[in-house]
């Protein structure tokens, strides 16, 4: 079960159940044993139906594979920590863009639950896509009954998708405050920052239980690129954020230092909350339509030249 987890964490938008999903994963486990550089070649090809120039990148998922092969930043750990990583954020732009945590661990027992605040969401530090809302003293409940957090430190993304960063973080799980907004879960605004600008938005939203992406420039216009395996493009307009200067401003302050970085916010109307950062994102094996798009962003990306 852990491993499927794992796997399904590459591709969000990926049907899970298809026969060409399967022999895939078959394929990826057959070239596990391999080293960094072939194994994220030949996994990128059998995703993305290219072979990637991972040692001169000019894509940005190119560029996605060269700073998993090449570039070691000793930073790197504490930027993918999504606790350590919380400091970071703090020096950068201040304590108030942080989410507080409650608890940090690895044993579901040692939590003293009359200290936790609800609603709440608990999560593993180190991967992506995993994680549960808290609401009510029942669910707290069902999850020390069937306690999942075995199953999330046991995963290794520096593994089995060759992202060194996560090799270096102390797998934790996280009980921290549950977001909100107008009753509901805020909006995730992912922001890329390209050497301290950011690029453009992605928001994912969701209508009569459809999901959909839209992608903005950092002036609010919508841009015409999407994942054509992830979300459908929204068919209407998404009002500019009335915090969109303050996304700009945040997520330029985060990034100045790094070549490439995305910045996750939470919009809860009164204040942005910094989610994560993510420095591989969809691990490099994300499609673009239009195709040409993934030379046109990765075009924004000058590789640090520290890298390797």
């Amino acid at each position: 079960m852990a491993e499927e987890q794992k796997e399904s964490f590459i591709r969000a938008g990926y049907d899970q159940n298809s026969f060409r999903y399967l022999m895939k994963r078959i394929f990826w486990r057959l070239i596990a044993p391999l080293p960094d550089k072939p194994y994220v070649q030949l996994k990128f090809w059998s995703i993305k139906g290219e072979w990637p120039d991972v040692d001169h990148p000019k894509t940005f998922s190119e560029k996605v594979q060269y700073r998993k092969i090449h570039d070691r930043n000793p930073l790197y750990g504490t930027l993918v920590d999504k606790l350590a990583v919380k400091d970071y954020v703090a020096e950068k732009v201040g304590a108030a863009h942080v989410i507080p945590t409650y608890w940090a661990g690895t044993n579901l027992s040692e939590v003293d639950w009359s200290k936790i605040s609800l609603p709440a969401v608990i999560k593993p530090n180190h991967a992506s896509g995993l994680g549960e809302f808290l609401y009510t003293p029942e669910d707290v409940r069902r999850l020390k009954q069937n306690d999942p957090c075995a199953e999330w430190l046991a995963i290794d993304h520096a593994r089995y998708n060759r992202e060194w960063a996560y090799s270096q973080v102390d797998r934790k799980v996280v009980i921290e405050q549950m977001l909100s907004k107008d009753g509901g879960i805020p909006w995730d605004y992912r922001c890329f920052v390209f050497n301290g600008r950011l690029s453009h938005i992605i928001i994912d939203t969701r209508t009569d239980d459809q999901g959909y992406s839209a992608t903005y420039s950092r002036e609010w216009e919508r841009l015409p690129f999407y994942d054509p395996d992830y979300y459908p493009p929204y068919p209407e307009e998404i009002p500019r954020p009335e915090q969109l200067d303050l996304m700009v401003s945040l997520s330029e302050k985060i990034g100045r230092d790094l070549d490439f970085v995305r910045v996750d916010l939470f919009d809860t109307g009164d204040n942005l909350y910094v989610g994560e950062l993510t420095l591989y994102p969809g691990g490099g094996f994300e499609a673009f339509e239009p195709p040409e798009y993934d030379r046109l962003i990765g075009d924004k990306w000058q590789v640090a030249k520290s890298a390797g």
